[in-house]
């Protein structure tokens, strides 16, 4: 069995076992969904290249409160030219467009403007929807213990001539030709992403990907 379909197996049994943990009253059936939540991160570290099973549990005790849902991450698409902006990521030192988890109380669109603004340093106006991916429907995309959706949005520079920087996250910021892009963060941002944000920064009455 692959890494990719352990990790999401894993990944559906806690989904159930922490649900189950947060509705359940009764001890017998918490001690069960106690038990599975170490056998989904057993099953997790067996599949994740760098954590162990008990590094998983936590995460995954941690990740979630309530009934449990995929995660959302949005990200922005700004172009220039034949160039998209692209941020450098520290963690990896890879480039991918700006973006992360949305925050509760932000709108997905302003969410991801907030995270231009702090990764690239420019502001930001969201002006379409390019899409909503399935991480796991994406061949390309690594392994993750999370199920995420990723919203990509497309937006405009307020200040046409605004330089990007790096932020907290990111050591560098900058706009990339199309033809030329740099290694992406493939984790973050896949060549089908900025492909959907150009279409729609190019035609704003182009229909959205969906999964």
């Amino acid at each position: 069995m692959s890494q990719r379909r352990l990790l999401e197996l894993a990944d559906e049994v806690r989904s159930i076992a922490m649900t189950g943990l947060h509705y359940s009253e009764n001890s017998f059936d918490r001690d069960r969904y106690e038990r599975l939540l170490k056998i989904a991160a057993a099953t997790a570290g067996l599949g994740a290249r760098e954590l162990d099973s008990t590094s998983i549990e936590s995460i995954y005790r941690s990740a979630d409160l309530g009934y449990v849902t995929p995660k959302v991450d949005v990200r922005m698409g700004v172009f220039r030219g034949d160039e998209v902006l692209l941020v450098r990521e520290k963690i990896d030192g890879l480039w991918c467009m700006p973006g992360g988890y949305a925050e509760v109380g932000d709108p997905p669109s302003e969410s991801a403007a907030r995270e231009t603004l702090e990764e690239a340093g420019v502001e930001v106006r969201p002006t379409g929807l390019a899409g909503v991916f399935d991480y796991r429907l994406q061949p390309s995309a690594p392994p993750h213990v999370f199920h995420i959706y990723k919203l990509v949005f497309v937006g405009e520079l307020i200040d046409p001539n605004a330089q990007p920087s790096g932020g907290d996250e990111t050591s560098d910021a900058a706009f990339h030709p199309l033809d030329a892009l740099p290694g992406l963060s493939m984790g973050r941002t896949l060549g089908i992403h900025i492909d959907a944000a150009r279409r729609t920064a190019l035609d704003p009455g182009a229909r959205p990907h969906f999964d």
